[in-house]
C-alpha cells in the first residue's frame, strides 16, 4: 500500500497553493497498525445533521468495524467490506490530497522511473495504474521492503513484483507443484491417529516452498543446504525434502524398537546427499536435530554453515547456505532470533544470507497474536538487518512458489537474509491430542469449514484444464502406495540404526559402525625447538614497520624472558597449545567477547598499529608457511547466540579446535539453553559428538557476586559418571573414562565438550607457571597435581591431606609454607574434575593412611565442587574414613561484594584447613 501511495504521489506535481489548501481540510497522514495505509480522510467541518445515521453509538459501531477491516478484511461482513474498500481508494483522489479527482481516473499519466507496472509502456490511465498496483500488492502477496536503505535492492524487488504478468507458470510447473502437495500428513493420521507428530496440516505449502528454494539455489550453484526447524512439520520435511527413507520414519512410531534414539522422533535430524532433479546436480541436505526450545537451533545452524563455507573455501556463500524455519510466535517472542540476526553481517559470523521461512499459523500453542507480540507482524524483527519480508497466503501454492523463487534469487544476488512469511493456519491443536476449541472456538469453527490446500489447488487446476480428475486421483493413489509399501517394510525393522539419524557425520573419523578407530591417547608434548620457536613468535611482531603500544612492548619482553627461562604462564602456555596445533595443520578458532586482547589484557593475539587505523597483525598466523589458519574474533555482546554458533562450527569437523570464552565465567548463564540442551546431552540424545571448548574465568577474588563464580556446580551436576561406582580398572583407564563421560576432550580418538574454569588473578601469579619440561615429547595432561614436598617423602607422618581445585591451591601452599606445616599437611590439586580421577585419588588416599581427608574450596558449600567431589571421594576410599569440608558456608549469592568480608572468609577457611584439631570429636 505504501508503494501505491508513493507511485500515485509521483504521477503529477501538485501546485503548492492547492496542496496547502487541501491539507488544511484533512487529518494528518497516519500509519495503521497492521496495513500501514492512509487513514481515510474525513472533513472536520461536516455537521452531524448532514449525516444523521452516523451519530451516537452507530457511528462508534461503524468505526469499530472499520478498524477491524483494517486489521483483516475478513473480520467484517461483506457489506462493510464493500463500504470501506471503495472509499479508501477514492479518498486518494476525492479529497484532493494528491491533487487528483474521480474525474482523473481515465486520464493518462506518464509513469515514474521508479515503478515497473508499465512493462513496456511509459504511460497508463490512472484507473489502470491503480488496478496494476492492486494486482502487485493487494492480492495474495504482501511485500515489505521500503525500509531497505539501498536503492538498487528496492528497485530489484519492485521489478520482481510489479512487472505485469511476471507470475506465470507453465503447465508442467503447475503439475509438479500439485504432485509436491503430497498427502503425507493424512497418511500418518490414518495410521497413528493417537500419536503426537506435530503435523503440518494447514500449511502443506511449506513442502513445495522448501523444494522451490532448494531447486533454485541448486541451479545457482549451491552444493550444500543446512536447515534448522522446530518440531512442527519436521517428519514431513525429513520425508519429502531431505528424502529420508519412509520406513525409517515409520518404524519410529514403534515403541518396542530396540536401541531407540535418545529423543522423540520429531526432534531428530538427518544428513543426506542426493541428486536434485531440477538442476541435475548433487546436493547435500542436513536437517539439524533440535530440542523443544523452538529457536535454539538457529545459531547452531549458522555456525555449521559458516564452518562448511570456511573448510570449502566458499568466501561468498555461493556453495553452502542455510535455511531456517520458524513459527510465528517463536520468531517474534524469542530473543535468540534477534541474536542470530545480529550475527548475519559480522565478518567472522556471516553466512552470506539465510532464507527464513515463517510458518505463520496465527497462534502460539493457545495464545493469540494480540497477546504474543507488540509488533504488527511476527516478522518485524527482520527489519533490523534490512531483510525484505514477503508475506504470502499459504493457501495459494502458486504465489508461495513464486515468492520462494524470488527469495532464493535475492539470496543468490545480494547474499543477504530474506524472510518468507507463510500466512496459514493450524488445523489441529498444538499437537494431535490437543483440543484447540477450549481457547479459540470461533477460529477453529472457521478452520473446520476450510478446505485443505491440496483440495483447493486440485480443483483450481482441474477447472483450468491443467489436469484431469483422473490424473489427480491417480497421483493420490500413487503416493498412498509408496507410503503403504514403506509402512510394510517398517515392520521388519527390529533395531534403530544410529547412522540413519546423524545430522553431522564424520565418516573418516570413526569406523563404519560409528565407533572410535582406537582407544589410545597420544602424547601432547612437543619438541624444545617448537616450544622456543612458538615462544619467539608470541614475543615478537612479525610484520615490518608496525608500531605497537608501549605497554604491549613490556608484555612481549616479559614473554621473551619466560622463553629464555624455559617457563610459561597461562597466556604463553595457551600460545604453545594453539601454535603447536596450527603447525600440525589443525584449525583453531577462538571467539567470544574481547577475546582478541583478553578480558584481563593477558592474551593480545591481535596487535593494533598505533599509527595506522584498522591495521592489525595476528602473530599466530606467522608460525610456519604451511600451518592451518588461526581465527580469533571478538564477538557481539551475546552469549546464547555466539555459543550456539561456535557449537555449530565445531560440529562440522572433528579436526579443529573451536573455543568460546566468556568475558566472565558467570556470563555463560545467558547461554544455559545451549549448554543444557546441546552440549551436555547432545550425544545422548542425537548420537552426535562435539569438541567445543568453553573457557570460563573463575575465582573468588573479592570482585563481587557477578564476577566471581563460573558456577562449576551446574556443570558437575550434569556429568553422567556414577558417584557410587568405582570404575573397573584397565590399562587405558583414563581414556575409557573420557569415552564414557559426556564432557571433555581434545586430541583423542573421539570428541567430547571440554569445560575449563580459567584463571583471573593466577594469570599473573608468580607461582602459576609451568616448565618446558612438562611440555616435551612423552608428556601428558596431569589429571591431578601431586604433593612433591616433605609430606610426600614421609607419608606416614602426614596428619592431613587437603584435596582442592583451582586458585585456592596456591592460597593453601602459601599458608602451609607460612605455618611451617609442609611435612604435616599434604595438598593435592585435582585438575580434571570430571570424569573423576578415581584411580589417582585412590593411590593418594592409600599413601596417606594415617591422615584426615579434607576437601577444601573457596566457593560456598552449596556451590563449587563439594557436592560432586564428596560422594566420589567416599566411593574411592570405600567409605572407610570421613571426608571433611573446609570452605565458606552455604549462601544464596556466589560471593560477597565487600573486599574486607571476602578476606575474612578466606582467612577463616585457611585457618580451618591447617587446624589439625578442627574435626576432633566429630563423626
Amino acid at each position: 500500500m505504501h508503494c501505491l501511495r508513493t507511485t500515485v504521489t509521483r504521477l503529477q506535481p501538485l501546485r503548492t497553493a492547492q496542496t496547502a489548501k487541501n491539507l488544511s481540510q484533512t487529518r494528518p497522514l497516519m500509519l495503521e497498525r497492521d496495513l500501514r495505509m492512509c487513514q481515510p480522510v474525513r472533513c472536520l467541518s461536516t455537521s452531524v445533521a448532514a449525516e444523521p445515521f452516523l451519530n451516537g453509538t452507530s457511528s462508534n459501531y461503524v468505526e469499530e468495524m472499520y478498524y477491524a477491516w483494517l486489521e483483516n478484511p475478513r473480520n467484517v461482513h461483506k457489506v462493510f467490506y464493500c463500504l470501506f474498500v471503495l472509499p479508501f481508494f477514492m479518498s486518494l483522489f476525492s479529497t484532493g490530497l494528491y491533487g487528483l479527482a474521480e474525474s482523473d481516473l481515465d486520464k493518462v499519466f506518464r509513469l515514474p522511473t521508479t515503478t515497473f507496472i508499465g512493462g513496456n509502456e511509459t504511460t497508463l490511465p490512472l484507473r489502470e495504474i491503480i488496478r496494476r498496483l492492486e494486482t502487485a500488492y493487494c492480492q495474495h502477496i504482501g511485500v515489505e521492503f521500503m525500509f531497505i536503505n539501498d536503492v538498487e535492492q528496492c528497485k530489484w524487488i519492485r521489478q520482481k513484483f510489479e512487472t505485469p504478468g511476471i507470475m506465470q507458470f507453465t503447465l508442467e510447473e503447475k503439475r509438479t507443484l500439485l504432485s509436491r502437495m503430497i498427502r503425507f500428513e493424512e497418511f500418518l493420521q490414518r495410521k497413528w491417529s493417537s500419536e503426537k507428530r506435530f503435523g503440518l496440516e494447514g500449511c502443506e505449502s511449506l513442502i513445495p516452498a522448501l523444494k522451490t528454494v532448494i531447486d533454485k539455489s541448486s541451479q545457482s550453484g549451491v552444493e550444500s543446504v543446512i536447515m534448522g526447524m522446530s518440531h512442527r512439520g519436521r517428519l514431513n520435511v525429513l520425508a519429502n525434502v531431505i528424502r529420508k527413507d519412509l520406513e525409517q520414519i515409520f518404524c519410529q512410531f514403534d515403541s518396542k524398537l530396540e536401541a531407540g534414539s535418545g529423543d522423540v522422533k520429531y526432534h531428530l535430524g538427518m544428513y543426506h546427499r542426493r541428486m536434485n532433479r531440477v538442476s541435475d546436480r548433487y546436493i547435500t541436505m542436513s536437517l539439524m536435530a533440535n530440542p523443544s526450545h523452538l529457536e535454539a537451533v538457529d545459531p547452531v545452524v549458522q555456525g555449521k554453515t559458516k564452518a562448511e563455507q570456511f573448510y570449502s573455501g566458499d568466501t561468498e556463500g555461493k556453495k553452502v547456505m542455510s535455511i531456517l524455519l520458524h513459527g510465528d510466535a517463536a520468531f517474534a517472542g524469542q530473543g535468540i532470533v534477534y541474536e542470530t540476526f545480529h550475527l548475519s553481517d559480522l565478518p567472522s559470523y556471516t553466512t552470506h544470507g539465510t532464507i527464513h521461512v515463517v510458518v505463520n499459523n496465527q497462534i502460539g500453542f493457545t495464545t493469540d497474536p494480540r497477546m504474543a507480540r507488540s509488533s504488527p507482524y511476527p516478522t518485524d524483527i527482520a527489519r533490523v538487518v534490512n531483510a525484505p519480508i514477503f508475506h504470502v497466503n499459504a493457501d495459494d501454492p502458486e504465489a508461495v512458489m513464486y515468492v520462494c523463487n524470488v527469495a532464493a534469487e535475492w539470496r543468490n544476488t545480494f547474499h543477504k537474509d530474506v524472510v518468507v512469511d507463510l500466512v496459514c493456519y493450524r488445523r489441529n491443536g498444538h499437537n494431535e491430542m490437543d483440543e484447540p476449541m477450549f481457547t479459540q472456538p470461533l477460529m477453529y469453527k472457521q478452520i473446520k469449514k476450510q478446505k485443505g490446500v491440496l483440495q483447493k489447488f486440485a480443483e483450481k487446476l482441474i477447472a483450468e484444464g491443467v489436469v484431469t480428475t483422473q490424473y489427480y486421483q491417480e497421483e493420490v493413489v500413487r503416493y498412498d502406495k509408496i507410503c503403504e509399501d514403506a509402512y510394510s517394510r517398517s515392520k521388519d525393522e527390529k533395531i534403530l540404526h544410529i547412522k540413519h539419524w546423524l545430522d553431522s557425520p564424520w565418516p573418516d573419523f570413526f569406523t563404519l559402525e560409528g565407533q572410535p578407530k582406537t582407544m589410545s591417547c597420544p602424547s601432547t608434548g612437543i619438541s624444545e625447538d617448537d616450544l622456543s620457536h612458538i615462544g619467539s613468535i608470541a614475543a615478537s611482531v612479525p610484520v615490518e614497520d608496525f608500531t605497537i603500544h608501549g605497554g604491549l612492548s613490556r608484555i612481549l619482553k616479559g614473554r621473551a624472558n619466560m622463553v629464555g627461562q624455559r617457563v610459561c604462564d597461562w597466556a604463553l602456555g595457551e600460545y604453545m597449545a594453539f601454535g603447536s596445533l596450527l603447525k600440525d595443520g589443525v584449525h583453531v578458532r577462538l571467539s567470544g567477547q574481547d577475546v582478541e586482547r583478553g578480558t584481563f589484557s593477558h592474551r593480545h593475539h591481535v596487535l593494533h598499529d598505533q599509527n595506522v587505523d584498522k591495521r592489525t597483525c595476528i602473530p599466530m598466523n606467522h608460525i610456519s608457511p604451511d600451518q592451518a589458519p588461526y581465527t580469533v574474533c571478538n564477538s557481539s555482546l551475546s552469549e546464547y547466540g555466539v555459543l550456539g554458533f561456535e557449537l555449530g562450527f565445531a560440529m562440522a569437523s572433528p579436526n579443529a579446535l573451536v573455543l568460546w570464552e566468556a568475558q566472565f565465567g558467570d556470563f555463560h548463564n545467558t547461554a544455559q539453553c545451549i549448554i543444557d540442551q546441546f552440549i551436555s546431552s547432545g550425544q545422548a540424545k542425537w548420537v552426535r559428538q562435539n569438541g567445543i571448548v568453553l573457557l570460563l574465568p573463575h575465582g573468588m577474588e573479592g570482585m563481587g557476586p557477578e564476577h566471581s563464580s563460573a558456577r562449576p556446580e551446574r556443570f558437575l551436576q550434569m556429568c553422567n559418571d556414577d558417584p557410587d561406582v568405582f570404575p573397573k580398572h584397565s590399562e587405558d583407564f583414563a581414556v575409557h573414562q573420557l569415552h564414557d563421560c559426556n564432557w571433555i576432550v581434545i586430541l583423542l580418538p573421539f570428541r567430547k565438550p571440554l569445560i575449563v574454569f580459567t584463571p583471573k588473578s593466577l594469570l599473573r601469579h608468580p607461582e602459576a607457571k609451568s616448565s618446558f619440561d612438562d611440555m616435551l615429547p612423552g608428556t601428558h595432561f596431569k589429571r591431578i597435581i601431586l604433593d612433591d614436598g616433605p609430606a610426600a617423602k614421609n607419608p606416614e607422618k602426614v596428619k592431613r591431606v587437603v584435596f582442592c581445585s583451582g586458585k585456592v591451591y596456591y592460597e593453601l601452599i602459601r599458608e602451609r609454607r607460612n605455618r611451617n606445616m609442609d611435612a604435616a599437611v599434604a595438598v593435592v590439586c585435582i585438575e580434571q574434575l570430571s570424569p573423576f580421577p578415581f584411580d589417582l585419588i585412590k593411590l593418594e588416599a592409600d599413601r596417606y593412611l594415617n591422615a584426615d581427608l579434607v576437601w577444601c574450596q573457596e566457593e560456598h558449600k552449596n556451590q563449587g565442587y563439594y557436592d560432586y567431589v564428596k560422594p566420589r571421594l567416599r566411593t574411592t576410599i570405600n567409605r572407610t574414613r570421613p571426608i571433611w569440608y573446609v570452605g565458606r558456608d552455604s549462601a544464596a549469592a556466589p560471593a560477597t561484594g565487600n573486599k574486607h568480608t571476602h578476606l575474612v572468609e578466606l582467612q577463616r577457611l585457611l585457618d580451618t584447613a591447617f587446624d589439625l584439631n578442627a574435626f576432633s570429636g566429630k563423626c
